[in-house]
């Protein structure tokens, strides 16, 4: 068995990643993590997040869910992030040690594989924007509870992107939740599976959430566009391999969306929707 960060292992696991590994993509997730910040924070602060806890983020991206455990537990505590995309997440704890967040460690790790979640047992185990792009979400789910010690929790938070749509509706949003679920759904994600946490809370044998959310968020076009453009360039390459469009339809697509901007800057765009699932175990 190969070593959780072998680049080989590391390669094979982001092949059917549908979003591109890129530096705007980078700055995409880091910005839609700060998008996010304030939902999750609310999570953490209604589970009760303690001082000198041991966390587990799985899937931690550009590390921004690590810096908000890290201010709960504390310099006593620890939060370790693992994450397939290893340049990202060393990028992520060399923040947050510069930061002077350095409870926080990172490890390239493949959350499907059969090696053991590193670390264990924690007081936390979180995961957002996870389960949405791995077709194993349920073995993924109960590897994830049993690294959970007693009396501590599963928190997990995904997207249900079904809702996304400007107000009235535009041809560009159409356009691009065409491709995007195309897109999503050729390598395996589930658009809505944010929605589906409770049932698949109940196949991974965990059991009924203890609470469930839901959050949204709404911006006018002036603003949203940034964040619809930077969707549709991560998955271009996947939308043209899939023939969802052409590089010269992607280009058409963004004099469109810059013209409805610009004769729309206050028309409203729902986000896609944040839920939220958490579960406490059992001493």
């Amino acid at each position: 068995m190969r070593a959780p960060g072998d680049a080989a292992t590391i390669a094979a696991m982001t092949t059917d990643y549908a979003l591109a590994r890129s530096p705007g993509e980078y700055a995409r997730l880091r910005a839609q993590a700060r998008a996010w910040e304030p939902a999750t924070a609310r999570l953490f602060d209604h589970i009760g997040v303690p001082r000198g806890a041991r966390c587990l983020d799985a899937g931690c991206g550009p590390g921004e869910t690590m810096r908000l455990l890290a201010q709960r537990v504390g310099p006593q505590g620890h939060v370790l992030g693992l994450d397939v995309d290893a340049p990202l997440g060393t990028d992520a704890i060399n923040a947050l040690h510069a930061a002077g967040h350095r409870q926080t460690a990172f490890a390239p790790f493949d959350l499907t594989s059969d090696e053991p979640i590193p670390g264990g047992p924690f007081d936390v185990v979180f995961a957002r924007l996870l389960l949405y792009h791995l077709p194993q979400r349920i073995d993924v789910l109960e590897r994830l509870w049993e690294a959970v010690a007693p009396n501590g929790y599963l928190a997990i938070q995904d997207y249900d992107v079904r809702a996304c749509e400007a107000l009235p509706p535009l041809e560009t949003m159409d356009e691009l939740r065409r491709i995007a679920h195309g897109a999503f759904e050729a390598a395996g994600c589930d658009v809505s599976v944010g929605a589906r946490l409770p049932q698949l809370f109940a196949r991974a044998r965990i059991g009924t959430p203890d609470g469930t959310d839901v959050t949204g968020r709404l911006e006018p076009l002036k603003e949203a566009q940034r964040f619809l453009k930077s969707l549709h360039a991560g998955l271009l390459d996947r939308a043209i391999a899939e023939d969802l469009t052409t590089a010269e339809d992607a280009a058409k697509w963004r004099n469109a969306l810059n013209q409805e901007a610009a004769r729309f800057p206050d028309r409203p765009v729902l986000w896609p929707l944040m839920i939220s699932a958490w579960k406490r175990k059992p001493v």
